[in-house]
C-alpha cells in the first residue's frame, strides 16, 4: 500500500499521561495513544467530529530530540478536613516535555494528505503547535517502517499493554503494542 505522508515539526510538545501512575510504568511521553491520534484526526477534518474511531491517520512515527523533565502540582479530588479547615491534599508529579518533536502522519488518500498538509497540529495541549512540512512523502509501508520513531500499533495482541481509556468512546480501554526505530533524527 502506498501511502501519503505529512510531516510536523515543532519547539515542544507535551503528552499528557491519563493517569499519574502511567509514566513511571510505561514511559508513556514517547508515544500518542489512539485518542491522542483520534483528536488529531477530529483536528483535521471537523467532518468527523460526530463519527467515533479514526478513519484517515492510517500510521504515525514520532521521534524527538530530547525529553525535558517538569514538575506539576496536583491536587487530590476530595477535600479533607483538618484543624478546623478544608484542605485539598497536593502532590507533585514529574513529568516531561518532548524538545523538537517531529510527527509523520500517514493518510490512504492524497488529497486527506493535502487537506491536513495545509493545518497545524497540537500534540495534547493547544499551545504545542506543530507546523507541516511543504512536501508531502509518498512511501510504502515498509519504507514507513524505516522512519525513526516511536509509533504505537493500535489493537490487542500478545504484545498489547494498556495504554489508556478512550475519552471518545465512553472511556473505554485502549490497548496497542510499541513500535520502535531507533535512528537518530
Amino acid at each position: 500500500m502506498t501511502m501519503y505522508i505529512v510531516t510536523y515539526k515543532g519547539q515542544f510538545g507535551f503528552i499528557k499521561p491519563w493517569t499519574a501512575v502511567r509514566d513511571g510504568e510505561t514511559f508513556s511521553q514517547q508515544f500518542l495513544t489512539p485518542s491522542i491520534i483520534e483528536g488529531i484526526e477530529k483536528k483535521l477534518f471537523p467532518e468527523l467530529l460526530n463519527i467515533p474511531g479514526i478513519h484517515k491517520i492510517v500510521r504515525h512515527k514520532l521521534r524527538y530530540e530530547a525529553m525535558d523533565p517538569q514538575q506539576e502540582v496536583t491536587q487530590a479530588r476530595g477535600w479533607e478536613y483538618k484543624n478546623r479547615t478544608f484542605i485539598r491534599t497536593r502532590s507533585i508529579l514529574r513529568r516531561s516535555v518532548l524538545l523538537h518533536p517531529v510527527l509523520c502522519i500517514a493518510f490512504e488518500s492524497e488529497e486527506d494528505a493535502l487537506i491536513a498538509s495545509q493545518q497545524h497540529v497540537c500534540v495534547c495541549r493547544n499551545e504545542d503547535i506543530l507546523l507541516p512540512e511543504a512536501e508531502i512523502l509518498k512511501l510504502t509501508e515498509e519504507e514507513f517502517k524505516q522512519l525513526p520513531g516511536f509509533e504505537l500499533c493500535f489493537g490487542n495482541s500478545d504484545q498489547s499493554f494498556l495504554v489508556g481509556y478512550n475519552r471518545f468512546d465512553k472511556s473505554k480501554p485502549m490497548y496497542g503494542w510499541l513500535e520502535y526505530n531507533g535512528q537518530t533524527l
